[in-house]
């Protein structure tokens, strides 16, 4: 099975001012494209060259630096394009929001220690919203393309929700102001998708 590169459902621009429309065509296009392509070549030949890419993820040798990386890359990628959109309503609701309550108190508690987990995370990375089963939810962060779905990241659960914290994902608009990213990406937030991926997960 060959990966794709996913289509978006909005356009580049339609996420401004949060994020601008270069960056998100240089983040599709050539990041999310290239560990695509990456990816593809790794399960060549490979054991994995038909699974589905949670199966590669959950089973992933992680010493093999070329899957690891680029399945990593793949899914927090696509993961990450499904949970944000345009006119966003800012705020969960359903199962996901009262999870959040029950899980940290409330929303704002929710979105102070997910922003602290994605404006610490050194150097490159991402911050992740993740369900265990049960329904109980924990925020943690990992380096590089790593997830939560691999062995010994010490994340534990599923990831629904996922920001990207690698520069490339802010630089031009916002420098060196990660905080100022992270605050905008609570204006973007899908919570009906991340809803869904709640129940199916939980």
């Amino acid at each position: 099975m060959s990966f794709e590169l996913p289509k978006l459902s909005y356009g580049y621009d339609e996420l401004e001012p949060h994020i601008d429309s270069k960056t998100m065509e240089i983040h599709h296009t050539k990041h999310h494209n290239g560990y695509t392509s990456n990816l593809n070549n790794a399960i060549s030949g490979s054991k994995f060259e038909n699974a589905e890419i949670v199966e590669i993820l959950i089973n992933l040798d992680m010493s093999n630096s070329a899957l690891r990386n680029n399945s990593g890359g793949y899914f927090n990628h696509c993961l990450f394009w499904e949970t944000i959109k345009p006119n966003s309503s800012g705020k969960p609701s359903g199962n996901i929001s009262l999870a959040i309550e029950k899980s940290f108190g409330s929303f704002n508690e929710f979105k102070e220690i997910f922003s602290k987990a994605a404006a610490t995370r050194f150097g490159s990375g991402w911050a992740w919203l993740c369900v265990k089963k049960g329904g109980a939810l924990e925020v943690c962060s990992s380096s590089n393309q790593d997830n939560p779905l691999m062995p010994g990241i010490g994340c534990e659960g599923f990831p629904i929700l996922g920001l990207d914290v690698w520069e490339h994902a802010y630089y031009l608009n916002y420098q060196n102001r990660r905080p100022e990213y992270i605050k905008a990406f609570f204006d973007i937030i899908n919570w009906e998708k991340v809803n869904k991926y709640y129940v199916e997960n939980s």
